[in-house]
């Protein structure tokens, strides 16, 4: 018996560590500060609103520098020549600049600027997602975890009656009233029991992982203490609220909105290349150049060759150009029109797409309020099967004790009442995560 009670001892008494008191909405906090998923998806949010710029809309001119330094070397012979010979080598530097300038592109620039809000305008709604969906996944696990800690509580009270019919046992045996083989009935009890507690302490410390873990948090065997806990609280939603609700801020719907402009915008720029390209363009150019050599001259008759050496002078040669550029492209054989109409046809996909999401939406809420009110009456016959189940242990108990039913029937009531508080706290969970559900697809989740 006292390996028993130490064995009762060290179960009830597991690790006893300073637990971080955690409630939902500081789970919440610091899943949005530290969720890898969102900080991914708010960098991709500031990577679109960087791009969200005049200057990648070939609004503004560009102006480039150059030069170009050279050296050439040259022989030459010729015979019928006065310079009969000469070896130079030159010496080059040309700096150059140019500006460019399109002033009229058929109105391309405005419909990229505002291509790139609406790009935007998607990643912010993209982020806006991720956060309704790592809110739901951190309520989800909270109270999944909650249910796990309510289970402990369960079999632990399961094993305190174990222990309590081991006990009985011993003392009937004591006074001649009980025998070996009873006793061995209710150890083997106790001992499934046990099991059965520690099967549920290490499935209760995997939910409280996984729910550091869609957190963010980077330790992962934190103890923490949950201080919310899983209520009976149904709401009466209104079906016809709920529907108007999710036509105006599901975030899913928002997104196909969205991209449904993108496309359109995307229609509108190829449509714009019929129009004629107006540009202007300036540049400039300041040439140096220094030969230096040998000419050999000869002027006929008697009089001999003569050689000179170069002088090595700079020529230096400045020039400008200003003037305008305008281009129509007249035929591309067909490729705008048949660009032009794949545009068209996205756009029609995009919009099948919206009103697609939407009749699906419709069907999930509807389906999932349904499911919600069900959910809803299902807890309320677990409470009279749990009242049930609690008064029929303890008649149990004592026509156990006075021998009208035998330890194979206990045993059975006591399984199903762990079987009702098993139900009953599903039931809770599975109602919870329903109403965040229908609390996501509606957009009311982050407010």
């Amino acid at each position: 018996m006292r390996q028993i009670c130490s064995l009762f001892l060290c179960l009830l008494c597991t690790c006893v560590t300073a637990q971080e008191r955690l409630t939902l909405s500081e789970a919440i906090q610091r899943g949005l500060e530290n969720n890898y998923q969102i900080r991914i998806a708010a960098n991709e949010l500031e990577v679109a609103r960087n791009n969200n710029d005049f200057a990648l809309t070939q609004k503004y001119p560009t102006i480039s520098l150059g030069i170009n330094p050279g050296v050439g070397y040259r022989n030459q012979s010729n015979p019928a020549s006065i310079v009969v010979q000469s070896t130079t080598t030159s010496y080059t530097v040309g700096p150059s600049a140019s500006v460019n300038w399109v002033i009229f592109n058929g109105g391309r620039i405005r419909i990229n600027k505002e291509r790139l809000e609406t790009l935007a305008d998607l990643s912010a709604g993209q982020l806006q997602l991720q956060i309704e969906n790592t809110v739901q996944d951190i309520i989800n696990a909270y109270y999944d975890a909650v249910v796990q800690r309510e289970q402990i509580d369960v079999r632990q009270r399961v094993l305190a009656l174990s222990r309590d019919r081991i006990n009985y046992q011993e003392v009937r045996k004591e006074f001649g009233q009980g025998g070996t083989f009873d006793e061995l009935q209710a150890r083997d009890a106790y001992l499934s029991d046990s099991t059965t507690l520690v099967v549920q302490q290490v499935t209760y410390r995997n939910a409280v992982r996984t729910l550091l873990q869609v957190m963010g948090s980077d330790d992962l065997n934190q103890e923490v203490e949950l201080t919310d806990d899983l209520v009976y609280d149904p709401t009466d939603y209104d079906p016809a609220a709920l529907e108007a609700q999710l036509l105006a801020a599901n975030r899913n719907l928002q997104n196909l909105l969205i991209n449904r402009d993108l496309a359109a915008l995307q229609t509108q720029l190829i449509e714009a290349e019929r129009k004629p390209v107006v540009g202007i363009g300036a540049g400039a150019g300041y040439d140096v150049a220094i030969q230096t050599g040998t000419q050999t001259f000869e002027f006929g008759g008697d009089q001999p060759g003569r050689e000179q050496e170069l002088p090595g002078v700079a020529a230096r040669t400045l020039s400008g150009n200003v003037g305008f550029t305008a281009s129509y492209l007249l035929f591309d054989g067909g490729n705008r029109r048949v660009r032009t109409q794949s545009a068209r046809l996205q756009e029609v996909t995009a919009q099948l797409d919206y009103q697609s999401a939407q009749q699906q939406l419709r069907t999930a809420l509807l389906n999932t309020l349904a499911l919600y009110e069900n959910q809803a009456r299902i807890i309320g016959i677990t409470e009279e099967l749990i009242a049930n189940a609690e008064r029929n242990i303890g008649i149990a108990e004592e026509r156990f004790r006075g021998g009208t039913i035998n330890s194979f029937d206990y045993r059975q009531i006591q399984l199903n009442y762990a079987n009702a508080e098993t139900q009953r706290l599903n039931a809770l969970l599975n109602l919870k995560n329903t109403e965040t559900e229908l609390l996501r697809v509606t957009g009311q989740i982050v407010r």
